[in-house]
């Protein structure tokens, strides 16, 4: 169980770093590379360890997971977008972000609910 809430703790720090970025996004201005480059590895060692969770057998919360490959390929997509010089479309920004918040919440209940 320890591995499922140290990967909570891992994407809530991406979260909170994508939010930030979603404020530059979202005002046309240019992402800051240090968060851009510190938001994905934080979400994808998230990832990692909700997929060793599942692995380990049990109720699985394969909803979050499936939301936040999801939401990965979209981060993936606007991180190619922005080291090739074009504008992050905003609507796929804050799409990129509501299925991961999506994903989280899903991954609260799995860990919180009753």
């Amino acid at each position: 169980m320890a591995t499922l809430f140290i990967a909570i703790e891992f994407f809530a720090l991406a979260a909170l770093l994508g939010m930030y970025l979603l404020t530059f996004v979202l005002r046309g201005k240019e992402t800051p590379k240090a968060i851009v480059f510190t938001h994905g590895p934080l979400a994808a060692v998230g990832i990692i360890l909700l997929i060793v969770y599942i692995l380990k057998g049990g109720p699985n919360p394969w909803d979050s997971l499936i939301l936040f490959v999801l939401a990965a390929l979209g981060g993936a997509y606007m991180l190619f977008r922005d080291l090739t010089g074009r504008p992050i479309p905003p609507l796929l920004a804050v799409g990129h972000g509501l299925l991961a918040v999506t994903g989280f919440v899903l991954l609260l209940v799995f860990a919180f609910g009753s």
